[in-house]
Protein backbone atom coordinates (compact mmCIF):
# COMPACT_ATOMS: atom_id res chain seq x y z
CA UNK A 1 0.00 0.00 0.00
CA UNK A 2 1.18 3.45 -1.14
CA UNK A 3 2.47 5.07 2.28
CA UNK A 4 1.55 8.44 0.40
CA UNK A 5 -2.13 8.28 1.16
CA UNK A 6 -1.50 7.60 5.08
CA UNK A 7 -4.46 5.34 6.58
CA UNK A 8 -6.61 7.19 4.51
CA UNK A 9 -6.53 4.31 2.27
CA UNK A 10 -7.15 1.95 4.95
CA UNK A 11 -9.89 3.57 6.23
CA UNK A 12 -11.95 3.97 2.83
CA UNK A 13 -11.50 0.10 1.98
CA UNK A 14 -12.58 -0.88 5.90
CA UNK A 15 -16.13 1.11 4.96
CA UNK A 16 -16.20 -0.31 1.34
CA UNK A 17 -15.93 -4.00 1.98
CA UNK A 18 -18.67 -2.97 5.28
CA UNK A 19 -20.62 -2.20 2.24
CA UNK A 20 -20.19 1.56 2.97
CA UNK A 21 -20.18 5.22 0.78
CA UNK A 22 -16.75 6.75 0.67
CA UNK A 23 -16.74 10.55 -0.67
CA UNK A 24 -13.50 10.30 -2.78
CA UNK A 25 -11.70 12.39 -5.01
CA UNK A 26 -11.78 10.56 -8.44
CA UNK A 27 -9.33 11.04 -11.35
CA UNK A 28 -11.79 13.56 -12.60
CA UNK A 29 -14.11 15.59 -10.09
CA UNK A 30 -15.18 14.16 -6.43
CA UNK A 31 -17.31 11.76 -5.90
CA UNK A 32 -19.26 9.11 -4.13
CA UNK A 33 -18.08 5.59 -4.18
CA UNK A 34 -19.00 1.90 -3.30
CA UNK A 35 -18.38 -1.70 -4.18
CA UNK A 36 -20.28 -2.01 -7.41
CA UNK A 37 -20.93 -5.76 -6.59
CA UNK A 38 -23.05 -4.96 -3.94
CA UNK A 39 -26.60 -3.85 -4.14
CA UNK A 40 -27.48 -2.58 -0.82
CA UNK A 41 -24.12 0.06 -0.78
CA UNK A 42 -25.71 0.80 -3.78
CA UNK A 43 -29.34 1.73 -3.13
CA UNK A 44 -27.35 4.07 -0.24
CA UNK A 45 -25.57 5.62 -3.18
CA UNK A 46 -28.87 6.16 -4.68
CA UNK A 47 -30.64 7.31 -1.43
CA UNK A 48 -28.12 10.03 -0.47
CA UNK A 49 -27.87 11.32 -3.82
CA UNK A 50 -31.65 11.57 -4.09
CA UNK A 51 -31.96 10.04 -7.50
CA UNK A 52 -34.02 7.23 -9.24
CA UNK A 53 -33.10 4.12 -9.92
CA UNK A 54 -33.42 4.24 -13.88
CA UNK A 55 -30.10 6.01 -14.17
CA UNK A 56 -27.16 4.41 -14.52
CA UNK A 57 -24.04 4.36 -12.34
CA UNK A 58 -20.32 4.93 -13.77
CA UNK A 59 -17.76 2.23 -12.18
CA UNK A 60 -14.34 2.43 -12.09
CA UNK A 61 -11.51 -0.72 -12.58
CA UNK A 62 -8.17 -0.20 -12.61
CA UNK A 63 -6.79 -2.27 -15.90
CA UNK A 64 -8.24 -3.82 -19.16
CA UNK A 65 -8.44 -7.13 -17.63
CA UNK A 66 -10.19 -6.31 -14.52
CA UNK A 67 -12.93 -4.67 -17.24
CA UNK A 68 -12.99 -7.58 -19.04
CA UNK A 69 -14.23 -9.16 -15.72
CA UNK A 70 -17.43 -6.63 -15.55
CA UNK A 71 -18.47 -6.36 -19.30
CA UNK A 72 -19.52 -8.82 -22.00
CA UNK A 73 -17.63 -8.49 -24.92
CA UNK A 74 -15.63 -5.00 -24.93
CA UNK A 75 -15.00 -4.26 -28.46
CA UNK A 76 -11.37 -4.01 -29.23
CA UNK A 77 -11.75 -0.50 -30.48
CA UNK A 78 -13.23 0.48 -27.05
CA UNK A 79 -9.79 -0.90 -25.45
CA UNK A 80 -7.68 0.74 -27.89
CA UNK A 81 -9.79 4.20 -27.42
CA UNK A 82 -9.40 4.08 -22.87
CA UNK A 83 -5.84 3.38 -23.71
CA UNK A 84 -4.81 6.35 -26.17
CA UNK A 85 -7.06 8.19 -24.31
CA UNK A 86 -5.01 11.30 -22.60
CA UNK A 87 -7.68 12.65 -20.53
CA UNK A 88 -10.20 10.18 -18.27
CA UNK A 89 -12.67 8.76 -20.61
CA UNK A 90 -15.77 7.02 -19.59
CA UNK A 91 -16.61 3.92 -22.08
CA UNK A 92 -20.61 2.87 -22.17
CA UNK A 93 -20.55 -0.76 -23.21
CA UNK A 94 -23.59 -2.74 -24.30
CA UNK A 95 -23.78 -5.28 -21.10
CA UNK A 96 -22.36 -5.35 -17.66
CA UNK A 97 -21.99 -8.36 -16.00
CA UNK A 98 -21.74 -9.57 -12.22
CA UNK A 99 -22.55 -6.37 -10.71
CA UNK A 100 -24.76 -5.38 -8.47
CA UNK A 101 -28.53 -4.24 -9.23
CA UNK A 102 -28.93 -1.01 -10.06
CA UNK A 103 -25.45 -0.04 -11.59
CA UNK A 104 -26.27 -0.68 -15.20
CA UNK A 105 -29.31 0.86 -17.18
CA UNK A 106 -31.99 -0.61 -17.65
CA UNK A 107 -30.97 -1.72 -21.05
CA UNK A 108 -27.81 -3.63 -19.53
CA UNK A 109 -25.67 -1.09 -20.68
CA UNK A 110 -22.42 0.30 -18.40
CA UNK A 111 -20.48 2.85 -18.26
CA UNK A 112 -17.26 2.12 -17.20
CA UNK A 113 -13.61 4.24 -16.90
CA UNK A 114 -9.86 2.27 -16.60
CA UNK A 115 -8.39 4.77 -13.79
CA UNK A 116 -5.44 5.54 -13.84
CA UNK A 117 -5.29 8.11 -10.89
CA UNK A 118 -2.87 6.32 -7.83
CA UNK A 119 -5.16 7.15 -4.80
CA UNK A 120 -8.58 5.16 -7.45
CA UNK A 121 -6.05 2.63 -8.19
CA UNK A 122 -4.96 2.13 -4.29
CA UNK A 123 -8.44 1.78 -3.87
CA UNK A 124 -9.72 -0.88 -6.57
CA UNK A 125 -6.19 -2.92 -5.71
CA UNK A 126 -7.42 -3.05 -2.42
CA UNK A 127 -10.91 -3.68 -2.66
CA UNK A 128 -10.64 -6.16 -5.80
CA UNK A 129 -14.14 -5.51 -7.23
CA UNK A 130 -15.28 -1.85 -9.28
CA UNK A 131 -15.58 1.35 -7.79
CA UNK A 132 -18.67 2.84 -8.21
CA UNK A 133 -17.98 6.33 -9.29
CA UNK A 134 -20.96 9.20 -9.34
CA UNK A 135 -20.48 12.75 -8.66
CA UNK A 136 -20.68 13.78 -4.78
CA UNK A 137 -23.87 15.79 -4.88
CA UNK A 138 -27.79 15.42 -4.85
CA UNK A 139 -29.17 14.44 -7.93
CA UNK A 140 -29.42 17.96 -10.27
CA UNK A 141 -27.08 20.06 -8.26
CA UNK A 142 -23.64 21.18 -9.65
CA UNK A 143 -20.81 18.15 -9.55
CA UNK A 144 -18.02 19.54 -6.86
CA UNK A 145 -14.53 20.59 -8.81
CA UNK A 146 -13.12 20.72 -5.27
CA UNK A 147 -13.82 19.26 -1.92
CA UNK A 148 -15.09 22.84 -0.89
CA UNK A 149 -17.69 22.60 -2.87
CA UNK A 150 -19.90 19.20 -1.67
CA UNK A 151 -22.82 20.38 0.59
CA UNK A 152 -22.61 19.49 4.64
CA UNK A 153 -25.71 17.55 3.78
CA UNK A 154 -23.99 15.01 1.50
CA UNK A 155 -20.62 14.76 4.09
CA UNK A 156 -22.63 13.84 6.59
CA UNK A 157 -24.86 11.05 4.83
CA UNK A 158 -21.48 9.08 4.00
CA UNK A 159 -19.32 6.26 5.79
CA UNK A 160 -16.21 7.94 5.21
CA UNK A 161 -14.79 11.35 4.03
CA UNK A 162 -11.28 10.85 2.09
CA UNK A 163 -8.53 13.44 3.40
CA UNK A 164 -6.65 13.30 -0.12
CA UNK A 165 -6.77 16.11 -2.10
CA UNK A 166 -9.11 17.76 0.08
CA UNK A 167 -6.46 20.86 0.09
CA UNK A 168 -6.10 20.28 -3.84
CA UNK A 169 -7.61 24.18 -5.19
CA UNK A 170 -7.13 22.34 -8.71
CA UNK A 171 -9.94 22.32 -11.19
CA UNK A 172 -10.71 19.04 -12.44
CA UNK A 173 -13.85 18.19 -14.93
CA UNK A 174 -16.16 15.06 -15.43
CA UNK A 175 -14.94 12.88 -17.87
CA UNK A 176 -15.54 12.58 -21.33
CA UNK A 177 -18.09 10.02 -22.46
CA UNK A 178 -18.43 7.63 -25.59
CA UNK A 179 -21.21 4.54 -26.20
CA UNK A 180 -18.84 2.13 -28.69
CA UNK A 181 -21.71 -0.66 -29.42
CA UNK A 182 -20.65 -4.30 -29.96
CA UNK A 183 -20.57 -3.58 -33.69
CA UNK A 184 -17.86 -0.97 -32.99
CA UNK A 185 -20.04 1.90 -33.82
CA UNK A 186 -19.25 4.87 -31.85
CA UNK A 187 -21.58 8.05 -30.05
CA UNK A 188 -19.57 10.74 -28.21
CA UNK A 189 -22.18 11.37 -25.29
CA UNK A 190 -20.56 14.03 -23.44
CA UNK A 191 -17.13 15.87 -25.02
Amino acid sequence: MNNEFGDDVRNALQALRAGGVILYPTDTIWGLGCDATNTEAVNKIYAIKQRTENKSLIILVNSPGMLERYVDNPPEVALQLAELSETPLTVVYDRGRSLAAGVASADGSIGVRICADPFCDELITGLRKPLVSTSANISGAVAPAIFDEISEELKAMVDYVCLWKQDDRSRAKASSVIRVSGNGVIKILRG
